[in-house]
C-alpha cells in the first residue's frame, strides 16, 4: 500500500512540473513565419525581445541553409569553420541555458554576409533585488540615543565633589588629638619626676 501511494505522489509530482515548466519558458521561432531564410533581417526582428534562460530558440529552414553557432569573431567574419555547433536538421531547437550573448549564422557560402546571422543576448532575471532596499532603513533609529548618555553621566560626576572635603575635617581632629595626648603624657612625666626629687630631697635631709 505503502508502494502504491510513494508512485502516485511521483506521478502527481511529474505531472506538476510539466504544466508549471511552460509558463516559464518560451519558444521563439527565428524569423517568425519566414523563418530562416535570406528574406529577413534578424537584427530587427530580435530588437525588442527579451531572451531569458530557460528558453529556447527554433530555427525552421529549408534544406539550402545550415545553423551554426559561433564566436564572436567568426560571427563578425561570417566564418562557420570553427562553429561551436552545427545543426542542418531543417528544424533545429537551441535552449538558451545560461546568461550571456550567443551568436548564430548559416554555414552555406555567402548566406551570411547576406544577412542570415543572429545575436541574441540572455538574461537571468534578479527577483530578490527589490527586496533588499527597505532592509537599510531601520539603522536611523538608533541615532537619537546617543546624545542622552553624555547628558547623564554629567550630573553623576558632581556628588565626587562634595566627599572630597569631607575627609578634611576628619584628617584635621587626628592631628589635634594626638596632639592632646602628647601633651598629658609630658605633665605627668614631670609630675612624677617633681616627686622623686623631693622624695630623694627628704632621705638626704634625714
Amino acid at each position: 500500500m505503502a508502494g502504491v501511494q510513494r508512485l502516485a505522489a511521483a506521478g502527481l509530482a511529474v505531472l506538476l512540473l510539466a504544466a508549471v515548466a511552460p509558463a516559464f519558458a518560451v519558444d521563439y521561432t527565428v524569423g517568425d513565419t519566414s523563418g530562416w531564410s535570406s528574406a529577413v533581417d534578424y537584427d530587427t526582428w530580435a530588437k525588442g525581445k527579451t531572451f531569458s534562460v530557460g528558453d529556447s530558440l527554433v530555427f525552421q529552414y529549408s534544406m539550402m541553409h545550415t545553423v551554426a553557432e559561433v564566436s564572436s569573431a567568426d560571427y563578425s567574419a561570417c566564418s562557420a569553420s570553427n562553429s561551436i555547433q552545427s545543426y542542418s536538421d531543417q528544424n533545429t531547437k537551441i535552449a538558451l541555458t545560461k546568461p550571456g550573448t550567443r551568436y548564430f549564422i548559416c554555414g552555406t557560402s555567402g548566406h551570411c554576409a547576406g544577412g542570415m546571422k543572429l545575436a541574441v543576448t540572455v538574461s537571468a532575471a534578479d527577483a530578490t533585488t527589490p527586496s533588499t532596499t527597505p532592509a537599510s532603513s531601520p539603522p536611523s533609529t538608533e541615532t537619537p540615543a546617543t546624545p542622552s548618555d553624555p547628558g547623564m553621566d554629567t550630573p553623576s560626576s558632581t556628588p565626587d565633589a562634595t566627599t572630597t572635603p569631607a575627609t578634611t575635617p576628619t584628617t584635621t581632629t587626628t592631628t589635634k588629638s594626638t596632639g592632646s595626648t602628647g601633651g598629658a603624657s609630658g605633665s605627668e612625666a614631670r609630675s612624677v619626676m617633681c616627686l622623686l626629687v623631693g622624695a630623694v630631697g627628704l632621705v638626704m635631709m634625714g
